[in-house]
């Protein structure tokens, strides 16, 4: 039996993850806000906007605490000679193989939250998908990606 991957993602990344959890709350923040509004302007039921609230405070905590949690500690890859696996999920879990003979590209990318937090997203495109490996550090993204380049490079002339 394969031994599971062992490296794990950045622990900076529960922050990343974080706050893209609060920008996705935003939306239901506004909701409820809404809702508090439309109950003080017309005629709607209290509980309306009650049961907006109540939603809305279990969603935040879902999207900005739970989750984020619950992702970075199921989360993990390891890159080695002739593969790289990559393990996450949690009610469904996934474990990929990407074959290095397969790999065309290999990238990292940071947004500006990202570059805050100096992580990298290390981003691996075979002909018919591309796979990521979210927020490492910076200088662990930029080994992971050169790793995999000389490897693809190496397998490839195997062939």
């Amino acid at each position: 039996m394969r031994l599971e991957p062992s490296n794990q993602i950045a622990p900076k990344a529960l922050k990343v993850w974080r706050i893209y959890g609060a920008f996705n709350s935003l939306f239901f923040i506004l909701l409820s806000i809404g809702s508090i509004v439309l109950v003080v302007m017309t005629p709607v039921p209290l509980w309306v906007s009650i049961v907006t609230i109540v939603v809305t405070a279990l969603l935040t905590y879902l999207f900005v605490l739970l989750l984020p949690a619950i992702r970075h500690r199921v989360w993990r890859y390891e890159v080695r000679e002739y593969e790289i696996e990559l393990k996450f999920g949690l009610l469904i879990i996934r474990r990929v193989l990407i074959p290095m003979v397969r790999v065309q590209h290999v990238d990292t990318k940071q947004g500006p939250i990202l570059r805050h937090y100096d992580l990298s997203t290390v981003t691996i495109s075979t002909a018919a998908t591309t796979h990521e490996i979210p927020a490492l550090d910076c200088e662990t993204a930029d080994q992971v990606r050169d790793y995999i380049s000389q490897m693809a490079r190496v397998t490839e002339e195997d062939v």
